[in-house]
């Protein structure tokens, strides 16, 4: 299955219940009334685009009609375009520094999948010929460290761990300073689940990332917040509190095959700006993909 195909079939339900509504409104009636508008706004808010972008949708296809009728009007077409354009406004590359092993410190709550996404990471990156090292900091949860072993053992690559309870800083450090012996091109770290509300546990991370950067300056080069696609626009709330925090670098959204909720990529990345870098369309090694902004909106609405 080609890239595309993936993503296309990971926002199928979102898609699919985008398409269906559309279409219902369309071809009820060749005018485009204010009543249908609203309808439109609301099938968009269905899909948790939230409410800037959808303003923006709905006031092009507006415009639109005002200027050409209803003969050639395409809403697909033009909500594709604006997605598209919003989310091409970011650079969407994992960052490389500029000397020494790239630190990339991976955030979220509980159950968003960062363990996971941390070893499908070190997994891309090896794919291009890169070395990478993987840190097991959620010492809270002994299943988290047994976890991302044998994703080590899965992928090849090496994993820097200790017992469970152990300090999760201490073992940050360790792994940056194997990272630099060893010639590592990328040091993956898995921190410990945490909710956003709770203002200790943001404290500890912060303490994490400043271990790391007394060790190597510049760490963590990248801060990539997980976020679980079904939770819906509840994961913005999370994503303004650890921007907030830890001054996050970018995103990777995860069960997007899983939800009719799709459209909180774009709402999110609309209010904060911060790039989609991966997106997660199912449970296998390489079903993490480079985010995509034109695939990404044609998977949207392409009817």
């Amino acid at each position: 299955m080609g890239l595309f195909d993936k993503i296309k079939a990971g926002l199928e339900k979102t898609h699919g219940k985008l398409v269906h509504e559309i279409k219902r409104i369309v071809t009820r009636s060749p005018r485009l009334t204010g009543e249908s508008l609203e309808e439109l706004e609301a099938a968009l808010i269905g899909a948790d685009l939230g409410m800037p972008m959808v303003t923006q949708i709905v006031d092009a296809v507006r415009k639109a009609y005002e200027t050409q009728g209803s003969a050639g009007l395409d809403i697909f077409a033009i909500a594709q375009r604006e997605v598209e354009r919003n989310l091409s406004s970011t650079n969407t590359a994992l960052r490389r520094a500029p000397n020494g092993p790239t630190v990339v410190s991976i955030v979220g709550v509980n159950g968003t999948g960062k363990t996971t996404t941390a070893a499908k990471l070190a997994g891309f990156v090896a794919g291009e010929r890169k070395k990478a090292l993987l840190a097991a900091c959620d010492t809270f949860r002994a299943a988290a460290i047994e976890q991302l072993k044998l994703w080590g053992q899965r992928l090849n690559v090496d994993v820097i761990a200790s017992t469970y309870g152990s300090d999760a800083a201490a073992v940050a450090h360790d792994a940056v300073v194997a990272a630099q012996a060893r010639g590592a091109d990328y040091l993956f770290v898995d921190t410990a689940g945490r909710l956003h509300t709770k203002h200790n546990l943001m404290q500890e991370l912060q303490k994490l990332h400043r271990v790391m950067g007394r060790q190597l300056p510049g760490a963590p080069h990248e801060v990539l917040l997980v976020l679980d696609a079904t939770t819906g626009m509840n994961a913005l709330n999370q994503a303004r509190e650890f921007n907030k925090a830890v001054q996050l670098t970018g995103l990777v959204v995860t069960k997007l095959d899983g939800t009719s909720k799709g459209g909180m990529v774009v709402a999110i990345q609309k209010e904060l700006g911060l790039p989609i870098k991966f997106i997660g369309v199912g449970e296998q090694a390489d079903d993490l993909q480079p985010f995509d902004a034109r695939q990404f909106a044609q998977a949207l609405f392409a009817d």
